[in-house]
């Protein structure tokens, strides 16, 4: 997860180009636009949902947790309130300090307003999720079409003076905040609800036929959906505007579907990696999923320092492929830090401090 989401986030950070509906440069080189061209299939508006899901299915957990201590629902909800006003706190800072695409706020937002869903009945919430799936629709013509009628300049990751790229991430982390959460974060996070009551991750073998289900078809329409918005990104197709954007809503609305599907398919790996002795990669993926909170934050860190104009500059000089490069080499990095100070029940620094925050009155 937290892989996809540095690949997604990292591209943003540069500037100096005309960029297309997922923010790459149309410009670029040859390995530029097949990375391109293989994230915006794969991994750009996939990564968000499934997030978005495995938050759903957590806050699930976390009510459960509470509620087996002999605390009242009231009681119960109102802890997971304050850990998500706690996690929008987060976000804020995200922001002000690093990165203007926060997702944590949208999070923070979605528990704040949402955990009620927690108690609905399954009918309820799948059809409040369908009602969100066509508000995310709506939104992101919209978006799709601002994108085409309006230039777009560079993104506050890449602005040269520190004070106005402040203000500039706090002004788009205000508006993307709610639109992530009515467009992106909802569909995704009442179905990972609807997944948890069941215990499909918990108990993969019990669900193994659903989680197959989900991850081919999920997967099948996420690459259908995201193929004419690729071939547009990459300069290999020029519609017309309105059929442009029409794509651009479809590889959205599509990578939900792709989201749960990734979500299947780590079921699914789980399930067959219990029949064995976890081994080193898999104690280290492990780790870095115990601390990614703290991981997630420190690939903002990496990327403000490696591609800000006022630190390490490289955000004018490299491209896409480069980009995404660095991602992964950041993401590694998070993963054996964790892997190194998480064992023994050690937390994440973020973790240690949420925790500190939503459990302090008690």
């Amino acid at each position: 997860m937290l892989l996809l989401i540095a690949l997604a986030h990292a591209h943003m950070y540069l500037s100096g180009h005309e960029a297309g509906f997922r923010g790459y440069a149309l410009d670029g080189g040859a390995l530029d636009r097949l990375v391109a061209g293989t994230q915006i299939l794969l991994v750009d508006g996939r990564a968000l949902p499934m997030f978005a899901a495995l938050f759903g299915y957590g806050l699930v957990q976390l009510a459960n947790r509470q509620l087996a201590t002999g605390r009242s629902w009231p009681q119960a909800r109102g802890t997971l309130r304050r850990r998500s006003l706690w996690l929008l706190a987060f976000g804020f800072c995200h922001a002000l300090l690093l990165f203007f695409g926060d997702i944590l706020g949208a999070y923070g937002l979605v528990g704040l307003v949402l955990v009620g869903f927690i108690r609905r009945e399954d009918k309820v919430v799948l059809r409040a999720a369908v009602v969100g799936l066509v508000l995310h629709v709506v939104i992101l013509f919209g978006f799709g079409l601002l994108t085409v009628s309006a230039p777009k300049g560079d993104t506050p990751a890449a602005m040269a003076d520190p004070i106005e790229a402040i203000v500039m991430r706090l002004i788009g982390w205000s508006g993307m905040t709610p639109t992530y959460f009515a467009a992106s974060v909802v569909p995704a996070f009442l179905f990972g609800i609807w997944a948890a009551r069941r215990r499909v991750l918990e108990d993969p073998v019990a669900h193994r036929d659903l989680l197959s289900r989900v991850a081919l078809l999920g997967t099948g329409l996420a690459v259908v959906g995201g193929v004419p918005l690729t071939l547009i990104d990459t300069r290999i197709w020029t519609p017309s505007d309105m059929v442009a954007v029409s794509t651009y809503a479809l590889h959205s609305v599509t990578g939900i579907a792709g989201g749960l599907a990734y979500a299947a398919v780590i079921g699914l790996a789980v399930d067959r990696m219990r029949r064995g002795r976890p081994g080193p990669v898999v104690r280290a993926l492990t780790a870095c999923g115990q601390w990614s909170l703290t991981c997630y934050l420190l690939q903002s860190v990496i990327f403000v320092a490696v591609f800000a104009p006022y630190f390490g500059g490289l955000g004018t000089r490299v491209g896409d492929a480069a980009a995404s490069g660095i991602a992964v080499v950041t993401w590694l990095a998070t993963v054996v830090l964790a892997a190194l100070l998480a064992p023994g029940g050690r937390r994440g620094p973020a973790e240690a401090a949420l925790r500190r925050l939503t459990y302090s009155r008690r």
